[in-house]
């Protein structure tokens, strides 16, 4: 089995020993770099090729989120899963409005911050649909009133069936439960999430979450 390589960034050092001791133990996980500040990760991205990054968000210098940002605008970028100490924070909305694939609790147990960084690189988001809609609902009054309108506008491409499929993502709902509400297979659900992804130019599941929501498309679903 190919290890899954890690890099760290924090700016705490007791933080990155913590971590690269929690997550080096385990057999499929190898710990390839450490940075204090954003403004190191990415020449440390080129050097040692990642395939996720744990991120922290407040840092000194360069922040997690543009860190973020510049990683998930490259090609063939690494996921990136942000460590922060709050649940519903408007600069981890920001982070996954840029393209991070969820976040973990600094206080999270070893073992779920292990199942995290095994599940991102695996392609799934870390979230939970009840995290999300917390997120979500958090996000209210936070973006311009303009936001919807933006949201819908690229909603707009995508076709009744794809807007189905987006929605359900947006309900939090797996590839295995949308089939069954939707009468289709687990295949034609995970093609229509690829398409949409291609269509809206978005990195992950959360995005579109968040788009479907920004939409408006989710407070529709529950009023039929």
């Amino acid at each position: 089995m190919t290890a899954i390589r890690l890099l760290l960034v924090d700016d705490d050092p007791l933080v990155r020993a913590g971590l690269s001791f929690m997550l080096g133990g385990a057999d499929d996980i190898e710990i390839v770099g450490e940075a204090a500040d954003g403004a190191e990760v990415e020449a440390l991205v080129d050097r040692t090729r990642p395939d996720v990054v744990l991120m922290d968000i407040r840092m000194p210098a360069v922040d997690g989120l543009t860190a973020t940002e510049r990683l998930r605008a490259r090609e063939d970028a690494p996921q990136v899963v942000v460590l922060t100490t709050f649940h519903a924070d408007e600069q981890v909305l920001r982070a996954l409005r840029v393209g991070a694939a969820g976040f973990v609790l600094k206080d999270t147990p070893p073992a779920e911050i292990i199942a995290a960084v095994r599940r991102v690189a695996a392609g799934d988001p870390v979230l939970s649909p009840a995290v999300t809609r917390q997120l979500m609902r958090h996000a209210v009054g936070t973006g311009p009133d303009t936001r919807r309108t933006r949201a819908r506008d690229r909603i707009a491409v995508l076709n009744d069936r794809e807007r189905e499929v987006a929605v359900a993502v947006g309900r939090g709902l797996a590839n295995a439960e949308i089939a069954t509400g939707l009468f289709m297979s687990v295949a034609t659900v995970k093609t229509h999430v690829s398409r949409i992804l291609a269509k809206l130019d978005l990195n992950n599941r959360v995005q579109i979450a968040l788009l479907a929501y920004d939409a408006g498309l989710l407070e529709e679903r529950e009023e039929h």
